[in-house]
């Protein structure tokens, strides 16, 4: 397995395995439809990441690194393919991306989860997010806890 960076051939895969995700555990929201169906736009062109996991030329996982404001990503759509769950992909996609994040010298990531994702949350502790208070007007209905993990 590999990670390579954002290729504008991957995005319909992007926006399948995250719409996958999305319907497994909860719905498709407006502001998930707007950043999908265009992560160019709302992702790449901004100053953002998406990072992709492949094997052979098969595209197996991803995540992205929206940004909020200057230095501060959100680390956002994290999602791996069913059959490919529970071989470590995620931890891998989490290390890559605060790799990155740290070489660019960003001051933190953000994380807007929810709490039933208690494998997620796990992850994100387990790399040293921790829990903050979240803003009433989140940008997702679902989440209920955010998290931050600070770079520097």
């Amino acid at each position: 397995m590999r990670i390579i960076n954002w290729k504008q051939e991957y995005s319909e895969e992007f926006k399948k395995m995250n719409i996958h995700w999305l319907e497994e555990f909860f719905w498709v929201e407006p502001h998930d439809e707007d950043v999908l169906g265009n992560p160019k736009k709302y992702i790449i062109e901004p100053g953002g990441e998406i990072f992709f996991a492949v094997i052979d030329e098969e595209v197996i996982g991803c995540v992205a690194l929206m940004i909020i404001e200057e230095n501060v990503f959100e680390l956002t759509k994290m999602a791996v393919k069913t059959n490919y769950r529970g071989k470590k992909i995620g931890h891998k996609l989490m290390q890559h991306t605060i790799d990155h994040a740290r070489k660019k010298g960003w001051d933190k990531l953000i994380i807007y989860s929810n709490r039933k994702l208690e494998n997620a949350i796990h992850l994100y502790r387990k790399y040293g997010f921790e829990e903050i208070p979240i803003e009433q007007n989140n940008p997702y209905s679902r989440g209920d806890i955010k998290m931050k993990l600070n770079l520097s």
